[in-house]
């Protein structure tokens, strides 16, 4: 926390004396964006919400992301530019409490609107560690954030976006509505592939490296099982590997789900314990040059296809 509130600190230093004003380029988007005409300036935390924002204002603003290709978002930390860039901003696109460096830059320096996609993701997932001990305490029954990876969710976080756009600018309502019902509609034939595709597998039990899946198994049927908690960097104790190699054995798993973002070791090592095999899937918080595709549709597609291998379903 500390190391944030210094970066909040210098940015409200810069701003304050002059380097905002003097600036050409963001500022003066902002300041297009602020009207009744030119092209808004949004900012997401990380990708998904900047894939939908993308897709919801087309090429009446532009969108950026606070979360660079390839980083990891949980645990961003943002420049003093950064946080120029949340003040500057007609809208910044965020879920609360996911990136906490998000939230106090929103705090320091508030854009002309924010739009917390919680609500409309209606996150009702929680997540239940499977460690013993103080730190486990804490984080027993805490809210899964993932929802992206149900495409149904984020098409209601596009409708809700486009209510917001809507509202910063009247007069172009309508495409913003338009284009949230095109989004709507390929999320749900996404949606509805999905269902297709694993609703005959083999094997129900998803082994993944973290709990990132929760939503997307419960929405299609599968019972997701994660060697580590919410975040990726949790490191599992001994115990905890032993009961998943325990899990993968006595379910007769095939496979063990790794990310492109993070290590595949702990995948490797249940694998290599159990006979399994690994595969990719991408829980989407960030795309990079290993990712399997290039946006969030072929991505998605690109893990449904995993699946099927992996689980696997005819």
């Amino acid at each position: 926390m500390s190391i944030r509130v210094a970066v909040l600190a210098a940015a409200v230093v810069a701003l304050a004396t002059g380097c905002g004003a003097g600036s050409s380029g963001a500022q003066g988007s902002a300041v297009a964006g602020s009207g009744s005409s030119g092209s808004l300036k949004l900012v997401a935390g990380f990708y998904p919400l900047q894939f939908a924002a993308q897709r919801v204002a087309g090429d009446l603003a532009t969108v950026e992301s606070l979360t660079k290709p390839g980083a990891e978002p949980h645990d961003l930390e943002l420049t003093p530019r950064d946080v120029g860039r949340v003040g500057s901003a007609d809208l910044v696109v965020y879920l609360a409490g996911f990136q906490p460096a998000v939230d106090d830059a929103l705090a320091a320096e508030p854009p002309r609107s924010a739009f917390d996609a919680t609500g409309s993701a209606r996150l009702d997932r929680t997540y239940t560690p499977i460690e013993e001990g103080a730190e486990s305490t804490r984080r027993a029954g805490s809210v899964d954030p993932h929802f992206w990876l149900d495409p149904t969710r984020l098409a209601a976080v596009g409708d809700a976006l486009a209510s917001e756009l809507g509202r910063l600018r009247p007069a172009d309502a309508a495409t913003f509505t338009a284009n949230a019902a095109a989004l709507r509609s390929d999320l749900e034939g996404l949606d509805a592939e999905f269902k297709a595709g694993l609703a005959s597998c083999a094997n129900k039990d998803l082994v993944t490296s973290h709990n990132a899946f929760g939503y997307l198994a419960q929405r299609y049927g599968l019972t997701q099982k994660g060697i580590t908690g919410l975040t990726p960097e949790q490191e599992p104790d001994p115990r905890a590997l032993a009961e998943v190699t325990a899990f993968v054995r006595a379910n007769r798993v095939r496979t063990i789900y790794y990310e492109t973002l993070v290590s595949p070791e702990i995948a490797r090592v249940v694998a290599d314990e159990t006979g399994a095999r690994t595969a990719v899937l991408d829980p989407l918080e960030g795309l990079n040059d290993q990712s399997q595709g290039t946006n969030y549709l072929e991505v998605m597609r690109s893990d449904l296809a995993n699946l099927k291998s992996g689980q696997p379903c005819p």
